[in-house]
């Protein structure tokens, strides 16, 4: 058996494999499926200081070869993760992160704070997508300097591992990944889902309350992988990739552009033990290609 332990920074996964927020609720939802210990981690839902109720619905719809959404990071707060969910958690033998987000600078450095109390919750996941509300609406990730705003408030803050997750929404995402490395990022995750519509030509609406949704799924994975591999030529820091992860020929390719681990998202809505068969898949591969360490193929692409 091929080694499968990762390094994320200070952060020590047992394999590459984990989960993307918002499609593994608290993770105890997939209790029955898999055994949690088994992952390198877990990323929880979209957590924000105060509860938010997300939009109206509907609020997710299918497209070829993928889904939108616009959940609106729909959570009970993070008192609500701290006291109520955090206990059923702090057992596990994995890596529990928690995805933060926020739509004041403030917001987000407390949320980040109150998560750096709790000792087994070993690294955040920063969402810089979230709309700036003082800033008219747009989002702090789609400018270096907004980027740099967030991970530079927040590491402040917090002092364990510190993964931002990057938008794809942007003209050069090397450049937001430099704009949060130079201000204390520990690692980039990315991407983030890709803007999008649907509509119903006989109601002559939109299929998403809002209007606009998050594209994820296959569809995504050649953008995904495009722009792991132009981040990989930006930073020194370690690369978690995601994005129409489905299989663990994807989450190879995904590493083979340089990513030191993946997550994966949409698949586990289609099956909730697609986590651990990406596992065992991505051991397979390397048992039969005499690879001893997954780490010898991170970012071994050849252009």
């Amino acid at each position: 058996m091929a080694k499968l332990g990762v390094n994320i920074g200070k952060l020590s996964l047992k394999n590459p494999v984990m989960t993307a927020s918002g499609t593994f609720g608290y993770g105890l939802e997939f209790a029955d499926f898999i055994n949690l210990n088994d992952l390198g981690g877990f990323i929880v839902k979209g957590t924000t200081l105060n509860p938010r109720e997300g939009n109206d619905y509907p609020r997710m719809a299918e497209t070829p070869s993928g889904m939108l959404n616009c959940v609106g990071l729909q959570n009970k707060g993070v008192d609500h993760f701290c006291k109520e969910i955090y206990p059923q958690l702090e057992h596990l033998d994995t890596n529990v992160i928690v995805n933060v987000s926020g739509s004041t600078l403030e917001d987000y450095v407390e949320c980040a704070s109150r998560i750096n109390a709790l000792p087994h919750v070993p690294a955040i996941e920063l969402n810089i997508s979230c709309p700036n509300v003082k800033a008219g609406g747009m989002a702090f990730g789609v400018t270096p300097e907004g980027a740099a705003s967030v991970v530079k408030a927040v590491r402040q803050a917090y002092d364990k591992t510190l993964i931002v997750k990057l938008s794809p929404n942007v003209t050069s995402i090397a450049d937001i990944a430099k704009a949060v490395e130079a201000e204390g990022a520990d690692s980039v995750s990315l991407i983030n889902t890709l803007m999008g519509m649907s509509i119903d030509i006989e109601r002559r609406k939109s299929r998403l309350s809002i209007g606009t949704g998050g594209l994820s799924g296959p569809c995504v994975k050649p953008v995904a992988l495009r722009m792991v591999w132009q981040v990989t030529q930006a930073v020194n820091i370690p690369i978690v990739g995601l994005g129409g992860i489905m299989n663990a020929t994807d989450a190879i390719e995904f590493i083979m552009a340089g990513a030191t681990a993946i997550e994966i998202g949409t698949a586990n809505f289609i099956d909730p033990a697609v986590t651990i068969k990406v596992v065992n898949g991505i051991n397979e591969w390397l048992d039969n290609h005499g690879v001893k360490d997954v780490n010898e193929i991170v970012g071994c692409l050849k252009v």
